[in-house]
């Protein structure tokens, strides 16, 4: 018979440990180290402190830092589990010295990092410029939503909010009225029901001080936005997976090593209105980089998808100096490879009946028999319109506008793919574009005719392998895919931080 040694792995055993030797060259934790101990200024930190007389002695910044960045690397993000690594993990033990912080001093330490975020940042890319990791060829942006520390169900508008206080309120009531009319209830009963009525009842003080002490969102258009009570600057977001509270982090990439030159989170803040300001921090990051390499000729290209388009960001990407190819909502459409693509076209009507929970796909002006000549229209029904409009101004364009009779919309049997209301004071509205109103090219033309072309899809194309393994990294091989602060500034900073790891990770 076989005679195997025997299995030692959970046999507990002293052994003398030399830290220094545990931190391997070629690893994160040898490059972190080295960085954080040899190439950043942390006397920033200093002015943290003023204990040099009195106090206890405080934890080094470089020890925290490197800990906390260790563990995010790790996909500890709690502190908590941060804490306990330094006191189980050998590896923790060694980048920290064999210091032994307490989870609510890395907790302050991260909270209070949005001050010092962004020079520890310029540093490391700059460290990675001296590297020539950056090629300023093309650069790349996107968001990747990210769960917040705060509940949904705690978000709405005023309004919505205010209707939950009431309902609260009358939950709470009905515990009382339940009392009064039943008096012979056991002491166990009573005191779980008090429990609930005093939980009830701190809810419903929340809401209303939190109605006292803020005011209503509004969007773009003046209509009340939810908010939430618990992180007022956070979101709801529609993630593939469902719809979380969270922030939007936006980052803007190198694509010769995918280096993050810039990093900011937003929260109740639409995509589109992100663009100008990431822009803005980008020519500011790259005046403070080596300003030699930015003499080239040539002009730096830049990529963003559908939901950075609009008009306002394509003027002003066109006067940024830079190669700007952003996709619009019907860039696939026009693609020709998409077009004559059956499994292209089956995987969208599925995604459209997801989204639109098995409903049929409306009419668009495409399906409605419009004669530019003699100005009339006929619904996919065979109904003549009447026209409503003649150079109707919309997004800078002029149209004619058509309306279905009432009369004939209210009997139609196409109503229900037609309309996604039943008609009630006006039929089916369908717009079309002016010949004259076509001449004048807005940025979202111009900028359909350049991605359309051989160049502009070479180029787009690139875009994908620039910024998509970034997130993949981050939220995925890194499990850094939740923030554990409250707040724009503690938010923004730890998203920086989770970039902060992927650039060390690149440097290693």
């Amino acid at each position: 018979m076989a005679n195997y040694k025997p299995d030692l792995s959970c046999q507990n055993k002293f052994i003398p440990i030399n830290f220094a030797e545990q931190i391997l060259p070629g690893t994160f934790e040898y490059a972190l180290c080295y960085i954080v101990e040899n190439k950043l200024d942390l006397s920033g930190f200093d002015a943290w402190y003023n204990n040099d007389k009195t106090g206890a002695a405080a934890y080094p910044p470089s020890v925290m830092l490197k800990i906390i960045l260790l563990g995010y690397a790790h996909g500890f993000i709690s502190s908590r589990r941060i804490a306990k690594a330094c006191e189980h993990n050998i590896l923790f033990m060694s980048v920290s010295g064999d210091i032994q912080p307490h989870y609510t001093s890395i907790a302050g330490f991260v909270a209070k990092m949005h001050e010092q975020i962004e020079p520890l940042f310029t540093q490391v890319l700059m460290i990675c410029d001296e590297e020539d990791l950056i090629g300023r060829n093309m650069f790349a942006i996107d968001g990747c939503k990210l769960k917040s520390n705060a509940s949904k169900e705690w978000s709405g508008t005023f309004d919505e909010l205010s209707r939950k206080k009431a309902k609260l309120e009358r939950a709470s009531k009905r515990i009382i009225e339940r009392h009064q009319s039943q008096d012979g209830l056991g002491e166990e009963l009573i005191t779980q029901d008090l429990k609930q009525k005093e939980k009830l009842d701190r809810s419903a003080d929340k809401i209303t001080d939190f109605l006292a002490t803020h005011e209503e969102k509004t969007g773009s258009k003046g209509k009340p936005v939810k908010s939430n009570i618990t992180d007022p600057d956070s979101a709801k977001m529609t993630t593939s997976k469902g719809t979380i509270q969270g922030y939007n982090g936006i980052a803007i990439n190198d694509d010769k090593h995918q280096i993050i030159l810039q990093a900011q989170a937003w929260g109740s803040v639409g995509e589109q209105q992100t663009l100008q300001p990431a822009v803005a921090q980008l020519k500011q990051q790259l005046a403070k980089l080596n300003t030699e390499k930015m003499t080239d000729k040539h002009t730096i290209k830049f990529t963003a998808d559908s939901g950075f388009n609009s008009e306002v960001n394509l003027e002003f990407m066109a006067q940024s100096g830079f190669d700007t190819y952003i996709a619009d909502n019907q860039f696939r459409k026009r693609n020709p490879l998409f077009k004559a693509s059956e499994t292209y076209e089956t995987e969208q009507e599925k995604r459209r009946l997801k989204r639109s929970k098995g409903k049929p796909r409306l009419f668009t002006s495409d399906d409605f028999h419009y004669d530019e000549a003699t100005q009339t229209c006929r619904c996919p029904a065979g109904n003549d319109m009447w026209r409503s409009g003649v150079n109707v101004n919309s997004h800078n364009q002029q149209y004619t506008r058509f309306c279905g009779y009432l009369k004939d919309c209210k009997v139609c049997p196409l109503q229900q793919q037609c309309m996604r209301k039943p008609p009630i004071e006006r039929g089916r509205q369908v717009q079309f574009i002016n010949n004259k109103s076509r001449k004048k090219l807005s940025y979202v033309d111009k900028m359909k005719v350049k991605i359309d072309s051989p160049i502009g899809r070479r180029q787009y194309s690139k875009r994908l392998g620039c910024i998509e393994p970034v997130f993949g990294n981050i939220t995925v091989n890194k499990s850094m895919n939740k923030l554990t602060l409250r707040g724009q500034a503690k938010v923004n900073a730890q998203w920086q931080l989770y970039c902060l790891v992927h650039n060390i990770e690149k440097l290693q």
